[in-house]
């Protein structure tokens, strides 16, 4: 059993505190004020680390949200992935879903202060990784929590002559504690909504989404999008706390998650739309140029 080490952030200008497990996925577990909780807890740590059931604020690596089937091509490589080897969870129909990174190990922590914490993840030191997404490269995220703000930098370096496809992307569960999911208001910004099919995988079919400003209520939301820009604000807010999502940089789709089951509400950021790895749909990070997404998170 391993002894996990939680590495716990303080906001020098305020009460707000941030959690992070280096050595279960570099997941983050809380974000609190006071005791008042804002990351969803739902099944725990544990079930993430054994079961890759999410909570918090985990990192989806190298997909973002689901495969359309168990095969891909991507920069001249085919691969085949399998659920349940190699860290692949299944979805409910059986289709590749939120990565591969769930209670890692891997992570080794570079840099730890009283509110930043670096750490970084050798994927070429690890064959199972290699075995579904063989392209060498380092993986690192940065947090840093200021002025409220938690902020979440992600850097993909590659290793080798070959390039990286960028398809990842980060799960928020975010509540707004001691107010009814049902009195929760939601604020998105204007960009492309992308249409699924039964298995949720994009069919090809665009609409605009116009952004704006909705109650909850009883609402069911699993909806995914692109053409997202830089600087964009997603936010939910009820009583008088509200809790903000910037995509800094590097995040061009997201997907908006609401279940009816649980109170929480999922602002994603997402570097490429849903099945991007098989449709092409992604940028790269090319030798000798590290690329970087950031994005936000603020606590009012």
């Amino acid at each position: 059993m391993v002894e996990f080490q939680p590495v716990t952030l303080q906001d020098p200008d305020s009460a707000l505190r941030a959690t992070y497990v280096p050595e279960a996925g570099m997941i983050c577990t809380s974000l609190s004020d006071g005791g008042a909780e804002f990351l969803g807890q739902r099944r725990g740590l544990d079930a993430y680390v054994s079961a890759a059931k999410t909570m918090g604020v985990p990192i989806l690596y190298p997909w973002a949200n689901r495969l359309g089937a168990n095969t891909y091509t991507a920069e001249g490589a085919t691969v085949s992935v399998t659920p349940g080897v190699a860290g692949v969870h299944p979805d409910e129909h059986g289709w590749p879903i939120h990565g591969v990174l769930a209670g890692n190990g891997g992570w080794l922590v570079d840099e730890k202060t009283g509110n930043t914490l670096v750490a970084s993840l050798d994927w070429s030191s690890q064959p199972d990784l290699l075995a579904v997404f063989p392209f060498p490269h380092t993986l690192t995220m940065a947090v840093t929590l200021a002025a409220r703000t938690l902020t979440v930098t992600t850097t993909v370096t590659a290793s080798t002559a070959a390039a990286v496809p960028l398809s990842y992307g980060y799960h928020p569960y975010f509540t707004i504690p001691g107010v009814p999911r049902s009195e929760w208001r939601i604020e998105t910004p204007p960009m492309r909504h992308l249409a699924v099919d039964d298995r949720a995988i994009p069919t090809g079919d665009t609409s605009p989404w116009p952004g704006g400003s909705q109650i909850l209520g009883d609402t069911f939301l699993d909806h995914g999008f692109d053409q997202v820009t830089a600087g964009a604000v997603f936010a939910v807010s009820g009583g008088n706390r509200r809790i903000a999502v910037t995509f800094v940089s590097g995040y061009g789709s997201a997907q908006i998650f609401a279940p009816l089951n649980d109170e929480v509400v999922c602002f994603e950021p997402m570097t490429a739309p849903t099945d991007a790895l098989r449709r092409g749909t992604y940028p790269v990070a090319v030798p000798g140029r590290p690329e970087t997404s950031v994005f936000a998170v603020t606590v009012s």
